[in-house]
This record gives structure tokens, C-alpha cells and sequence, in this order.
């Protein structure tokens, strides 16, 4: 992958909140699977981790309880908390490979060609794969919360950008847009969300539980 293709970035308090383990865990693998996939990213995650050892570095020494202690170390075993890994099977760079047990998605039909694999989904939100047929619109919508959408294969385009492989949108909830997936190759992206999206359709809003988006 030519690294100097990708245009959109991590923005840096996403970074910030990465390195310093405060992101969710369908956040942190998108987060993740991009800096496996980005060069600047990943440069910008070391100087993170830099100045974060210097702030610890120079902080004074303060005792903490054993429980606190227990959970800080908890934290840092994390198995699923995933990291940047260079290798990558196919499409799914590391730490995606890794969620998916190294093993191909089971996707499954939403309607208009387009599948979707969930690969966790809790009260802190969900991440998924999506597959988008070459030209196909995915319905308008807007989100309640916060949504980074990783491109993996092929591209989208919406009312923000054109967005190609290893680029990384952020939605809040001031976008509402009509993404649309590239007319030479399916699209295949990553996408984490905290809250339900919005949808103005009723047909969308009518499957939208059954769905989990």
C-alpha cells in the first residue's frame, strides 16, 4: 500500500486518548487497524507515547490501593485492547485480522447488495465490517454519537470528501450524509459507532434494530 495515498488522518485527541488507553475497545480497533496501515499515524502515536513516558517521568511518586493498583494492572493485561501489528492477511491489517481470529467474516445481507459482519456490539457501541457494492448508495443518515469509518478496499464519497483506502472519517452528530461506495471495486470498510445512527427513511428506521446499527 503506497502510504502517501491516505489523506484522512487520526485526529490528535483521538490519538492522545489512544495512547493513553481511554479509548473504547470498537474505537481503539479502528484506531489501531488505521496506525497498521498509516505511517504518519504511527509516527504520531510513538511521539504520544514519548511525551506520555516523560509526564510519567517526571510526576511525583503517589501511593495508590491495592484495588486501584489491581485495576490498573488488569488494564494493561488486556488481551482484547488491540495494538498496531505491521502484518496483515489480505485486506485486514493486524489487529483486525486478530478480531476476526484470522478467519474471513461472516457477513450478512442488509439490503441494496450491501453485508455486514458485527464483531462486537455492547452498551459502549459496536464495530463492523460493511461491504458495498461498486456505485451503491448507502441510505442518508445522521448519528447520535460518534462513528470512525475505516476504508479497507476500494473508496466512498459523500458530502465531506472522497474517501480511499486506509482513510479514516470521523461522523459526529452534526453529519448527516449519503455515502457511496466507489464505481470500480466494492467498498470494504471498518466502522465503530457509540449510539445508534439516525435514519430518515422508514424503512431503515424499521429494520434498524434487527440490524444492531
Amino acid at each position: 500500500m503506497n502510504m502517501s495515498a491516505i489523506k484522512h488522518h487520526i485526529p490528535d485527541h483521538l490519538l492522545a486518548a489512544y495512547s493513553a488507553g481511554n479509548l473504547s475497545d470498537a474505537f481503539a480497533l479502528v484506531v489501531a487497524t488505521h496506525i497498521s496501515m498509516c505511517s504518519d499515524c504511527r509516527a504520531s502515536l510513538e511521539a504520544h507515547h514519548m511525551t506520555g513516558g516523560i509526564f510519567l517521568e517526571d510526576a511525583p511518586a503517589q501511593d495508590i490501593s491495592a484495588g486501584l493498583k489491581g485495576d490498573i494492572l488488569a488494564q494493561l493485561d488486556n488481551p482484547f485492547r488491540p495494538e498496531p501489528v505491521h502484518e496483515r492477511r489480505g485486506i485486514y491489517p493486524g489487529p483486525l485480522n486478530a478480531a476476526l481470529k484470522a478467519q474471513d467474516p461472516i457477513w450478512k445481507k442488509l439490503g441494496m447488495g450491501v453485508h455486514q459482519s458485527i464483531l462486537s456490539a455492547d452498551s459502549e457501541g459496536s464495530v463492523r465490517l460493511l461491504w458495498i457494492p461498486a456505485g451503491q448508495k448507502v441510505p442518508d443518515h445522521g448519528h447520535n454519537g460518534l462513528e470512525l469509518t475505516l476504508v479497507l478496499q476500494g473508496s466512498f464519497s459523500d458530502e465531506t470528501g472522497f474517501y480511499g483506502t486506509g482513510d479514516l472519517e470521523i461522523g459526529d452528530e452534526d453529519l448527516e450524509h449519503t455515502p457511496t461506495a466507489g464505481p470500480d471495486m466494492p467498498c470494504i470498510c471498518l466502522a465503530a459507532t457509540d449510539a445508534p445512527l439516525r435514519f430518515k427513511d422508514f424503512m431503515p428506521r424499521l429494520l434498524q434494530p434487527l440490524f444492531r446499527i
